[in-house]
């Protein structure tokens, strides 16, 4: 029988209390200290920041984790890497399940297909040169892994639960030892390079005074509550049935994923590193669902809400980041700082100058809102993509946003081979090095078919 008092009911509990309130001190430090105002460091960074420092700390003084004392349950680490692997799922789930006005043109369709390639091209980019800097590691670092560099597109391009993700799988069932802090550690590195090729691009467009406006933090009646919704606050609050939305949705992905795993038993680490993506499909049914019920008149109202979901999706995410970047082990990385310093910066300058080559070539009409879109999301997450583009497109007049809200299903669809490729690096670095360039070609050719075929055209005559 537990007893209240007991850690092991508080323990979980603690944690929460814990990244929430490093959440807070956070957002009193970014208010209140001129580079990090300056900045565009997420809050959600800082607070992580904040408790590997502490933890850190609290280790030189007593010899322990932090996390793992009895205030946490013992398990707090475990919790931290619970919730940043829960939290991504949920956060894909709650922005799938957002309704859109379904208005796409022709054009409109061809900028979020390339969009959704962009994303998939950049992953490949960042795992050839991810790659290519472990495999030569190897020969400087005994007994480094050196499949290490595939890490890098999950870190920078999916962001904190999917580093997290596959750190653990090589390091679970491929021996890389810190492979989970390994990853996890990248992903902060991406956040960095967000802020800082951010901040430098930003500086570079104000003084061509191409920045105009800042950010409109304006809220009208039609963003909050739609026309045909069920009411904010009835017998039971609408944010309650969002919330209820999310979980259930999360419960069904798991259904699935269990049933997948059954029927192919030797691929249950992967699918389950999956969660995010099955996560998306169970949010496409569902919503589906939804449609096909009222149109049938078994519910007269809408019960989803996008800017009670998009709060929500904020919310995960944030959580995600924190505890990521908290879950992260030091001790396991002091052999490993020269390399993933490396990965940082390369990560950086890839990704920095081919988004926006891409963004001047494909999106003439708003290219440096597509740049500061994709760039911060393919260094942090939507929301980092989302911080940089408030700083020109504050209002969101360009189609930048809705070319990041798109574009998951095209670069889910082409991306998967990706994920799956990543299982077998390990077991052959060279050749997964060879078919990842390959890849990467290929997309980049279908990226820039108008300009390669016309272009074939024009020598022809």
């Amino acid at each position: 029988m537990e007893n209240f008092w007991d850690y092991s009911v508080w323990g979980t509990l603690n944690v929460v209390a814990v990244l929430l309130a490093s959440l807070l001190v956070g957002n009193i430090l970014k208010k209140s200290i001129g580079f990090l105002k300056d900045s565009l460091i997420p809050i959600s960074v800082i607070g992580g920041g904040i408790l590997i420092l502490v933890a850190w700390v609290y280790k030189l003084i007593t010899g322990d984790i932090m996390f793992d004392t009895a205030f946490f349950g013992s398990s707090g680490t475990k919790t931290l890497e619970m919730f940043t692997y829960h939290c991504l799922a949920l956060g894909f789930i709650a922005s799938t399940l957002k309704t859109g006005d379904g208005k796409i043109t022709k054009e409109r369709a061809t900028e979020v297909f390339n969009t959704g390639v962009t994303t998939v091209s950049t992953y490949l980019l960042q795992a050839v040169v991810g790659m290519i800097i472990t495999m030569t590691a190897v020969l400087f670092i005994e007994d480094f892994f050196p499949a290490a560099g595939v890490l890098l597109p999950f870190g920078y391009g999916q962001g904190t639960g999917q580093a997290m993700n596959y750190g653990g799988i090589y390091e679970n069932d491929f021996g890389f030892d810190g492979g989970k802090s390994f990853g996890l550690t990248i992903a902060a590195l991406g956040f960095l390079s967000a802020s800082i090729g951010g901040v430098i691009h930003l500086n570079i467009l104000k003084r061509k005074g191409v920045i105009a406006k800042k950010a409109s933090n304006k809220l009208n009646h039609e963003k909050i509550e739609g026309e045909n919704e069920i009411p904010m606050q009835e017998s039971i609050d609408k944010m309650t049935v969002q919330i209820a939305l999310i979980i259930v949705t999360y419960m069904i992905t798991y259904f699935l994923m269990n049933g997948i795993s059954k029927l192919i038993p030797g691929m249950t680490s992967l699918i389950f590193g999956f969660n995010f993506l099955l996560g998306v499909l169970s949010a496409t049914l569902v919503k589906e669902l939804m449609k096909f019920l009222k149109k049938k008149n078994a519910i007269q109202k809408d019960y989803t809400n996008n800017f009670l979901l998009t709060r929500a999706s904020n919310f995960f995410f944030d959580i995600m980041v924190v505890s990521g970047i908290a879950a992260i082990r030091l001790s396991v990385l002091e052999d490993y700082w020269g390399i993933m310093l490396i990965l940082g910066v390369a990560g950086l300058f890839v990704t920095y100058f081919y988004n926006h080559y891409v963004a001047k070539t494909l999106f003439p009409k708003y290219a440096e809102e597509q740049f500061l879109m994709m760039y911060g999301m393919l260094t942090g997450t939507a929301s980092t993509g989302t911080i940089l583009l408030r700083e020109i497109d504050g209002d969101f007049e360009t189609p930048a946003a809705d070319n990041m809200v798109y574009q998951n299903f095209p670069a889910i669809v082409f991306g998967f081979p990706m994920m799956l490729l990543a299982m077998l690096a390990p077991k052959k670095p060279l050749l997964t090095l060879g078919i990842l360039f390959v890849f990467f070609v290929a997309m980049n050719i279908l990226l820039f078919r108008d300009r390669i075929f016309k272009f074939k055209k024009k020598t022809k005559v």
